[in-house]
């Protein structure tokens, strides 16, 4: 599973109610450049984009192969695609 949307979710919970653990989860050496970049500009690195696009197909297949609803696997296939589309638009490089 992807980690930065719960990040997200986080950091903004986390400047709702906690100045000190905001800037903690900016400042962290593994996680803040991320949440930088995101809050900066909505920013999402090529290779988390094919990372997502890659588990998002591998989910569809498993789905479609082991969930006998077939209408409930193609409600989901269709959210995947669309969270896609839109992970696919947003930009690889912060803002100038």
């Amino acid at each position: 599973m992807p980690t930065v949307p719960f990040l997200l979710v986080a950091a903004w919970a986390a400047a709702r109610c906690s100045p000190a653990l905001h800037d903690w989860l900016h400042n962290h050496p593994r996680f803040g450049r991320q949440l930088c970049d995101w809050r900066d500009g909505g920013v999402v690195p090529r290779r988390a984009k094919w990372l997502a696009t890659i588990m998002m197909s591998c989910s569809s297949v498993f789905m479609l192969l082991f969930v006998p609803q077939k209408w409930a696997v193609g409600i989901v296939i269709a959210i995947m695609a669309a969270v896609a589309v839109w992970l696919w638009r947003r930009p690889e490089q912060p803002p100038a």
